[in-house]
Protein backbone atom coordinates (compact mmCIF):
# COMPACT_ATOMS: atom_id res chain seq x y z
CA UNK A 1 0.00 0.00 0.00
CA UNK A 2 1.11 3.46 -0.59
CA UNK A 3 2.46 6.09 1.46
CA UNK A 4 2.29 10.22 0.44
CA UNK A 5 5.06 9.17 -1.38
CA UNK A 6 5.01 6.59 -3.74
CA UNK A 7 8.47 5.29 -6.15
CA UNK A 8 6.44 4.41 -9.26
CA UNK A 9 6.63 4.45 -13.15
CA UNK A 10 4.28 7.43 -14.64
CA UNK A 11 2.47 6.75 -17.58
CA UNK A 12 3.93 7.08 -20.77
CA UNK A 13 1.58 7.79 -23.39
CA UNK A 14 0.83 10.99 -24.52
CA UNK A 15 -2.13 12.66 -23.15
CA UNK A 16 -4.23 11.73 -25.82
CA UNK A 17 -3.06 8.47 -25.82
CA UNK A 18 -3.86 7.78 -22.17
CA UNK A 19 -7.38 9.07 -22.44
CA UNK A 20 -8.60 7.05 -25.03
CA UNK A 21 -10.20 5.02 -22.51
CA UNK A 22 -10.97 5.86 -19.31
CA UNK A 23 -13.11 5.05 -16.35
CA UNK A 24 -15.23 7.76 -14.77
CA UNK A 25 -14.73 8.59 -10.48
CA UNK A 26 -17.86 7.74 -9.02
CA UNK A 27 -18.32 8.24 -5.14
CA UNK A 28 -18.81 5.25 -2.96
CA UNK A 29 -17.65 2.72 -6.45
CA UNK A 30 -14.01 3.87 -7.61
CA UNK A 31 -11.98 3.44 -4.31
CA UNK A 32 -8.80 1.33 -4.56
CA UNK A 33 -9.82 -2.05 -4.14
CA UNK A 34 -12.02 -1.17 -7.03
CA UNK A 35 -9.28 0.82 -9.15
CA UNK A 36 -7.12 -2.56 -8.17
CA UNK A 37 -9.67 -5.27 -9.46
CA UNK A 38 -10.33 -2.88 -12.90
CA UNK A 39 -6.48 -3.20 -13.23
CA UNK A 40 -6.13 -7.34 -13.57
CA UNK A 41 -8.88 -6.66 -16.50
CA UNK A 42 -7.12 -3.39 -18.38
CA UNK A 43 -3.67 -2.46 -18.32
CA UNK A 44 -4.13 0.89 -19.88
CA UNK A 45 -7.53 2.00 -19.36
CA UNK A 46 -7.26 5.42 -17.30
CA UNK A 47 -8.86 5.18 -13.87
CA UNK A 48 -9.54 7.80 -11.50
CA UNK A 49 -10.21 8.14 -7.71
CA UNK A 50 -13.31 8.81 -6.47
CA UNK A 51 -13.58 13.03 -5.43
CA UNK A 52 -11.46 13.55 -2.39
CA UNK A 53 -12.80 17.14 -1.02
CA UNK A 54 -9.16 19.79 -0.74
CA UNK A 55 -10.77 20.36 2.82
CA UNK A 56 -10.22 16.90 3.87
CA UNK A 57 -6.56 16.42 2.35
CA UNK A 58 -6.01 19.94 4.25
CA UNK A 59 -7.24 18.63 7.95
CA UNK A 60 -8.27 15.35 7.50
CA UNK A 61 -6.55 11.26 7.21
CA UNK A 62 -5.01 12.81 3.76
CA UNK A 63 -2.22 9.27 4.16
CA UNK A 64 -5.91 6.83 3.96
CA UNK A 65 -7.31 9.45 1.94
CA UNK A 66 -4.65 9.18 -0.71
CA UNK A 67 -3.90 5.12 -0.36
CA UNK A 68 -3.64 3.04 -3.08
CA UNK A 69 -1.45 0.38 -5.10
CA UNK A 70 0.84 0.83 -7.63
CA UNK A 71 -0.42 -1.74 -9.41
CA UNK A 72 -3.24 0.89 -10.07
CA UNK A 73 -1.33 2.71 -12.24
CA UNK A 74 -2.27 4.78 -14.27
CA UNK A 75 -4.44 6.21 -12.46
CA UNK A 76 -5.81 10.55 -11.62
CA UNK A 77 -6.57 11.96 -8.43
CA UNK A 78 -9.88 13.87 -8.87
CA UNK A 79 -10.49 16.74 -6.30
CA UNK A 80 -13.54 18.73 -5.16
CA UNK A 81 -13.04 22.47 -3.73
CA UNK A 82 -13.30 26.32 -4.73
CA UNK A 83 -10.38 27.38 -2.78
CA UNK A 84 -7.68 27.94 -5.02
CA UNK A 85 -5.24 27.85 -1.82
CA UNK A 86 -6.21 24.80 -0.65
CA UNK A 87 -6.58 23.24 -3.76
CA UNK A 88 -2.81 23.94 -5.03
CA UNK A 89 -2.13 21.91 -1.52
CA UNK A 90 -4.33 19.25 -2.36
CA UNK A 91 -2.75 18.74 -5.72
CA UNK A 92 0.92 19.02 -4.67
CA UNK A 93 -0.04 16.13 -2.29
CA UNK A 94 -1.93 14.22 -5.26
CA UNK A 95 1.28 14.35 -7.28
CA UNK A 96 4.03 13.67 -4.04
CA UNK A 97 1.01 10.50 -3.48
CA UNK A 98 1.67 9.41 -7.32
CA UNK A 99 -1.12 9.96 -8.89
CA UNK A 100 -0.79 10.62 -12.87
CA UNK A 101 -3.23 13.36 -13.06
CA UNK A 102 -4.85 16.00 -10.90
CA UNK A 103 -8.57 16.83 -12.31
CA UNK A 104 -10.84 19.17 -10.84
CA UNK A 105 -14.74 18.30 -10.21
CA UNK A 106 -16.88 20.27 -12.28
CA UNK A 107 -20.20 18.29 -12.69
CA UNK A 108 -20.93 16.48 -10.06
CA UNK A 109 -24.80 17.91 -9.17
CA UNK A 110 -25.42 17.12 -5.35
CA UNK A 111 -26.66 19.32 -3.18
CA UNK A 112 -24.04 18.41 -0.69
CA UNK A 113 -21.23 19.48 -3.28
CA UNK A 114 -23.46 22.67 -3.73
CA UNK A 115 -23.19 23.50 0.00
CA UNK A 116 -19.64 23.44 -0.10
CA UNK A 117 -19.76 25.67 -3.36
CA UNK A 118 -17.79 22.94 -5.94
CA UNK A 119 -18.63 20.69 -8.58
CA UNK A 120 -21.19 21.74 -11.17
CA UNK A 121 -22.10 25.10 -9.39
CA UNK A 122 -18.78 25.90 -10.49
CA UNK A 123 -19.73 26.38 -14.25
CA UNK A 124 -21.42 29.18 -13.08
CA UNK A 125 -18.08 31.08 -12.22
CA UNK A 126 -15.29 30.00 -15.06
CA UNK A 127 -12.79 32.76 -13.59
CA UNK A 128 -12.81 31.21 -10.27
CA UNK A 129 -12.38 28.29 -12.10
CA UNK A 130 -9.85 29.64 -14.11
CA UNK A 131 -7.85 30.52 -10.94
CA UNK A 132 -8.10 27.70 -8.85
CA UNK A 133 -6.78 25.54 -12.44
CA UNK A 134 -3.64 28.20 -12.57
CA UNK A 135 -2.66 27.63 -9.01
CA UNK A 136 -2.51 24.21 -8.88
CA UNK A 137 -0.64 24.33 -12.30
CA UNK A 138 1.86 26.58 -10.72
CA UNK A 139 2.86 23.70 -7.75
CA UNK A 140 2.70 20.31 -10.13
CA UNK A 141 3.80 19.09 -12.68
CA UNK A 142 1.30 16.30 -13.99
CA UNK A 143 -2.02 17.44 -16.09
CA UNK A 144 -4.26 19.53 -13.94
CA UNK A 145 -7.52 18.40 -16.09
CA UNK A 146 -11.37 19.57 -15.57
CA UNK A 147 -14.22 17.46 -15.45
CA UNK A 148 -17.60 19.23 -16.10
CA UNK A 149 -20.91 19.16 -17.71
CA UNK A 150 -22.45 20.88 -21.04
CA UNK A 151 -24.31 23.67 -18.70
CA UNK A 152 -26.21 24.14 -15.64
CA UNK A 153 -29.74 24.91 -14.65
CA UNK A 154 -30.52 28.08 -17.04
CA UNK A 155 -27.10 28.52 -17.63
CA UNK A 156 -26.92 25.49 -20.26
CA UNK A 157 -26.37 27.42 -23.56
CA UNK A 158 -23.87 26.58 -26.07
CA UNK A 159 -22.22 29.75 -25.76
CA UNK A 160 -21.80 29.82 -22.16
CA UNK A 161 -19.84 26.47 -22.52
CA UNK A 162 -17.78 27.60 -24.93
CA UNK A 163 -17.18 30.82 -23.10
CA UNK A 164 -16.36 28.21 -19.63
CA UNK A 165 -14.23 26.19 -21.68
CA UNK A 166 -12.07 29.47 -23.19
CA UNK A 167 -11.56 30.88 -19.52
CA UNK A 168 -10.79 27.62 -18.41
CA UNK A 169 -8.13 26.85 -21.13
CA UNK A 170 -6.39 30.36 -21.08
CA UNK A 171 -5.70 29.53 -17.27
CA UNK A 172 -3.69 26.48 -18.71
CA UNK A 173 -6.10 23.28 -18.96
CA UNK A 174 -5.67 21.38 -22.25
CA UNK A 175 -8.11 18.16 -21.36
CA UNK A 176 -11.52 18.73 -20.13
CA UNK A 177 -13.48 15.27 -19.87
CA UNK A 178 -17.23 16.48 -20.73
CA UNK A 179 -20.75 14.96 -19.51
CA UNK A 180 -22.50 14.99 -22.19
CA UNK A 181 -25.77 16.35 -20.27
CA UNK A 182 -26.47 19.58 -18.34
CA UNK A 183 -27.00 19.14 -14.19
CA UNK A 184 -30.13 20.29 -12.78
CA UNK A 185 -28.78 21.88 -9.44
CA UNK A 186 -32.78 21.97 -7.73
CA UNK A 187 -35.09 19.23 -7.83
CA UNK A 188 -33.38 16.29 -9.50
CA UNK A 189 -31.45 14.23 -6.96
CA UNK A 190 -27.71 12.82 -8.62
CA UNK A 191 -29.38 9.52 -10.00
CA UNK A 192 -31.95 11.59 -11.80
CA UNK A 193 -28.83 13.97 -13.27
CA UNK A 194 -27.89 10.98 -14.67
CA UNK A 195 -30.47 10.15 -16.38
CA UNK A 196 -32.97 12.19 -17.01
CA UNK A 197 -31.41 15.51 -18.49
CA UNK A 198 -31.20 14.08 -22.35
CA UNK A 199 -27.76 13.49 -23.37
CA UNK A 200 -26.68 15.99 -26.60
CA UNK A 201 -23.30 14.03 -27.49
CA UNK A 202 -23.33 16.99 -31.06
CA UNK A 203 -22.08 19.64 -28.47
CA UNK A 204 -19.98 18.09 -27.06
CA UNK A 205 -18.80 17.15 -30.86
CA UNK A 206 -18.99 20.82 -31.86
CA UNK A 207 -17.16 21.85 -28.65
CA UNK A 208 -14.02 19.95 -29.73
CA UNK A 209 -13.94 21.80 -33.35
CA UNK A 210 -14.07 25.22 -31.74
CA UNK A 211 -11.18 24.11 -29.54
CA UNK A 212 -9.73 21.87 -31.66
CA UNK A 213 -5.99 22.09 -29.63
CA UNK A 214 -7.88 21.09 -26.49
CA UNK A 215 -8.23 17.27 -25.61
CA UNK A 216 -12.17 16.88 -24.98
CA UNK A 217 -12.80 13.31 -23.84
CA UNK A 218 -17.04 12.67 -23.68
CA UNK A 219 -18.52 10.96 -20.85
CA UNK A 220 -22.34 10.08 -20.22
CA UNK A 221 -24.71 7.35 -21.29
CA UNK A 222 -22.43 5.28 -22.64
CA UNK A 223 -22.98 1.15 -22.21
CA UNK A 224 -20.93 -0.67 -24.98
CA UNK A 225 -17.60 -0.58 -26.22
CA UNK A 226 -18.91 -0.47 -30.00
CA UNK A 227 -20.58 2.97 -29.53
CA UNK A 228 -16.98 3.91 -27.30
CA UNK A 229 -15.16 3.12 -30.17
CA UNK A 230 -17.43 5.39 -32.90
CA UNK A 231 -16.93 8.37 -30.78
CA UNK A 232 -13.60 8.18 -31.35
CA UNK A 233 -14.66 9.62 -34.62
CA UNK A 234 -15.51 13.20 -32.97
CA UNK A 235 -13.70 13.30 -29.70
CA UNK A 236 -10.18 12.65 -27.95
CA UNK A 237 -11.49 9.70 -25.36
CA UNK A 238 -14.59 8.32 -24.27
CA UNK A 239 -14.99 7.77 -20.28
CA UNK A 240 -17.27 5.00 -19.26
CA UNK A 241 -19.23 4.95 -15.73
CA UNK A 242 -21.79 2.75 -14.68
CA UNK A 243 -21.57 0.22 -17.23
CA UNK A 244 -17.87 -0.11 -16.10
CA UNK A 245 -18.47 -0.82 -12.50
CA UNK A 246 -21.73 -2.99 -12.98
CA UNK A 247 -20.09 -5.14 -15.70
CA UNK A 248 -16.38 -4.82 -15.20
CA UNK A 249 -15.51 -7.70 -17.54
CA UNK A 250 -15.79 -4.90 -20.22
CA UNK A 251 -12.85 -3.81 -19.58
CA UNK A 252 -11.02 -7.12 -20.53
CA UNK A 253 -11.59 -5.95 -24.15
CA UNK A 254 -10.32 -2.78 -24.05
CA UNK A 255 -6.08 -2.61 -24.29
CA UNK A 256 -6.93 -4.54 -27.98
CA UNK A 257 -9.89 -2.14 -28.98
CA UNK A 258 -8.00 1.24 -28.10
CA UNK A 259 -4.44 0.67 -27.11
CA UNK A 260 -3.62 -1.77 -30.21
CA UNK A 261 -2.57 -4.02 -27.63
CA UNK A 262 -2.89 -8.14 -28.19
CA UNK A 263 -6.07 -10.12 -27.77
CA UNK A 264 -6.76 -10.45 -24.31
CA UNK A 265 -7.70 -14.63 -23.52
CA UNK A 266 -8.19 -13.36 -19.72
CA UNK A 267 -11.45 -15.20 -18.07
CA UNK A 268 -13.74 -13.74 -15.61
CA UNK A 269 -12.98 -16.76 -13.38
CA UNK A 270 -8.89 -16.16 -14.10
CA UNK A 271 -9.13 -12.39 -13.19
CA UNK A 272 -10.69 -13.15 -10.28
CA UNK A 273 -8.06 -16.10 -9.31
CA UNK A 274 -5.48 -13.15 -10.15
CA UNK A 275 -7.00 -10.82 -7.52
CA UNK A 276 -7.36 -13.37 -4.91
CA UNK A 277 -3.73 -12.48 -3.87
CA UNK A 278 -4.45 -8.88 -3.19
CA UNK A 279 -7.66 -9.67 -1.40
CA UNK A 280 -6.07 -11.92 1.19
CA UNK A 281 -3.47 -8.55 1.68
CA UNK A 282 -6.07 -6.69 2.41
CA UNK A 283 -7.76 -9.14 4.65
CA UNK A 284 -4.66 -9.82 6.26
CA UNK A 285 -4.44 -5.85 7.47
CA UNK A 286 -7.88 -6.09 8.65
CA UNK A 287 -10.20 -4.83 5.57
CA UNK A 288 -13.51 -6.70 5.56
CA UNK A 289 -14.32 -8.88 3.02
CA UNK A 290 -17.75 -7.30 1.91
CA UNK A 291 -15.65 -3.80 1.52
CA UNK A 292 -13.85 -5.24 -1.76
CA UNK A 293 -16.76 -8.22 -2.46
CA UNK A 294 -19.75 -5.83 -3.33
CA UNK A 295 -16.86 -4.27 -6.33
CA UNK A 296 -17.59 -7.89 -7.71
CA UNK A 297 -20.95 -8.05 -7.92
CA UNK A 298 -20.93 -7.88 -11.74
CA UNK A 299 -17.98 -9.46 -13.01
CA UNK A 300 -20.28 -12.81 -14.07
CA UNK A 301 -23.15 -10.31 -15.36
CA UNK A 302 -25.07 -11.53 -18.14
CA UNK A 303 -23.06 -15.04 -17.63
CA UNK A 304 -24.74 -18.27 -16.55
CA UNK A 305 -24.37 -18.80 -12.75
CA UNK A 306 -23.82 -14.79 -12.43
CA UNK A 307 -27.04 -14.58 -10.33
CA UNK A 308 -25.84 -17.73 -7.87
CA UNK A 309 -22.48 -15.99 -7.65
CA UNK A 310 -23.87 -12.43 -6.46
CA UNK A 311 -26.53 -13.97 -4.07
CA UNK A 312 -23.45 -15.95 -2.48
CA UNK A 313 -20.94 -13.20 -1.68
CA UNK A 314 -24.18 -10.88 -0.79
CA UNK A 315 -25.10 -13.47 2.03
CA UNK A 316 -21.57 -14.38 3.01
CA UNK A 317 -19.08 -11.86 2.91
CA UNK A 318 -20.23 -9.61 5.13
CA UNK A 319 -19.74 -11.62 7.77
CA UNK A 320 -17.04 -10.88 10.13
CA UNK A 321 -15.27 -14.23 9.92
CA UNK A 322 -15.43 -14.15 6.24
CA UNK A 323 -12.54 -14.94 4.14
CA UNK A 324 -11.27 -15.90 0.35
CA UNK A 325 -12.91 -19.17 1.04
CA UNK A 326 -16.18 -16.94 0.43
CA UNK A 327 -15.09 -16.38 -3.34
CA UNK A 328 -14.04 -19.25 -3.81
CA UNK A 329 -16.58 -21.14 -3.27
CA UNK A 330 -18.99 -18.57 -5.50
CA UNK A 331 -16.39 -19.62 -8.33
CA UNK A 332 -17.26 -23.06 -7.63
CA UNK A 333 -20.64 -22.25 -8.12
CA UNK A 334 -20.53 -20.12 -11.54
CA UNK A 335 -18.11 -23.37 -12.51
CA UNK A 336 -21.10 -25.91 -11.55
CA UNK A 337 -23.63 -23.78 -13.38
CA UNK A 338 -21.49 -24.01 -16.26
CA UNK A 339 -21.24 -27.54 -16.21
CA UNK A 340 -25.15 -28.01 -16.03
CA UNK A 341 -25.70 -25.60 -18.42
CA UNK A 342 -23.05 -27.39 -20.85
CA UNK A 343 -25.04 -30.95 -19.86
CA UNK A 344 -28.08 -29.26 -20.81
CA UNK A 345 -27.07 -28.08 -24.06
CA UNK A 346 -25.65 -31.55 -24.90
CA UNK A 347 -28.92 -33.14 -23.87
CA UNK A 348 -30.80 -30.65 -26.57
CA UNK A 349 -28.66 -31.49 -28.97
CA UNK A 350 -28.79 -35.73 -28.84
CA UNK A 351 -32.28 -35.14 -28.99
CA UNK A 352 -31.90 -33.14 -32.03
Amino acid sequence: MSTLAIDTQRNELSPVDAHRFCVAPMMDWTDRHDRRFLRELSQNALLYTEMVTSAALEYGDRRNLLAHSPEEYPVALQLGGSDPKQLQLAAKLGEDAGFCEINLNVGCPSERVQSGSFGACLMAEPELVAQCIDAMRQCVDVPVTVKCRIGIDDQDSEAALQNFVGVVADAGCELFVVHARKAILSGLSPKQNREIPPLDYDRVYRLKKSFDRLTIIINGGITDLSTAIEQLNHVDGVMLGREAYQNPFILAQVDELFFDANPNTLTRSQALINYLPYVEQQLAMGTPLQHITRHLLGLFKGVYGGKAFRRHLSQNAYKPTSGVDVLQQAMDIVAKHEQNKEIEDLGINELC
